[in-house]
């Protein structure tokens, strides 16, 4: 500096901050941008573009130079939400929606051929009639836990068979559960698109463990067919549950029946008629146990 130059100082203060949202941490920084600079008589004093200062007192120009400072970064955890429990224990699934109780299905062709036991029993395609399949005035909120798969034999993924209505439901209910009501497997397995079958409109005998009409033995002595649960990841409803339609019967209780009226089951390998959401099979009573009767449980979601 020359003269009786002055010493001057200026600075600008500016936050700026970022937002790291894996770690949830806030930084903020301060930029302070701190002027230097002498004030001279002398006219030959360089100004650099676009950065000038006057003073009222005088005319002089004034010598600037700039650096920047950055001030050290504060981090400051931002507060966050924490995380929601569960709706459903471990092995359980939350089916929520609206359930319509009355609905109907149109089927548009046969699997077998026309005058045989089983001709209107397997439908092949169903008519996809969205929203107006619901024929009731009004539909049912529903939210219940249900097991993502049905229950498995102690460490094995080979589902439990021998089960009746009873020891299904000492079963469940010593797991802090509960056998499901019919509504409640009906809504789980077709959903709020009212599916005909879990996995859809269109039978398809590849997709679960179903349709074998070979081996079956007979009443009271049936084959055991069942699979793996995990052998048919395909055979899946639109709430993530498996084996809705085939592999072992599942039992439920209708609200309002009677005892001996009130048991049914669903699914299974056998009976070509039963891998059908809304169909069931009654009539066995609370202490039937088949080769065929497993279990699958629900609760009350949280």
């Amino acid at each position: 500096m020359r003269g009786a130059a002055r010493p001057i100082f200026g600075f600008v203060v500016e936050p700026t901050s970022t937002t790291n949202v894996s770690s949830a941490v806030r930084s903020t920084q301060y930029i302070f941008l701190v002027f230097v600079g002498c004030r001279t008589a002398s006219a030959d004093a360089v100004v650099p573009s676009g950065s000038h200062e006057t003073d009222a007192g005088a005319a002089a120009p004034v010598l600037l130079s700039a650096e920047l400072i950055s001030a050290p970064a504060t981090n400051a955890l931002a507060t966050a939400e924490p995380e929601k429990p569960s709706a459903c224990p471990t092995g359980m699934l939350l089916v929520e929606g609206e359930f319509c109780p009355d609905v109907e299905q149109q089927c548009l062709e046969w699997v077998d051929p026309p005058g045989g036991r089983y001709s209107h029993f397997r439908c092949k395609h169903y008519a996809h009639l969205g929203d107006a399949a619901c024929k009731s005035k009004t539909k049912v909120h529903e939210r219940f836990c249900i097991d993502e798969k049905e229950r498995t034999e102690a460490g094995s993924d080979v589902p439990l068979n021998h089960q009746s209505w009873t020891t299904s439901k000492k079963l469940c209910e010593a797991d802090g559960a509960r056998l499901c009501l019919t509504r409640e497997w009906v809504f789980a397995c077709e959903g709020e698109e009212m599916r005909p079958y879990p996995y859809g409109w269109d039978r398809d005998s590849s997709i679960c463990n179903a349709d074998i009409d070979h081996g079956l033995g007979h009443v009271g002595g049936l084959v055991d067919h069942r699979a793996p649960a995990s052998a048919h990841p395909q055979c899946k409803s639109a709430f993530g549950l498996y084996d809705m339609a085939g592999n072992v019967d599942e039992w439920t209780t209708i609200e309002g029946l009677p005892r001996g009226s009130r048991e049914v089951m669903h699914g299974s390998w056998w009976m070509p008629g039963r891998n059908v959401c809304r169909a069931y099979q009654g009539g066995h009573g609370a202490f039937y146990e088949g080769t065929e009767s497993g279990s699958r449980c629900c609760k009350d979601a949280e």
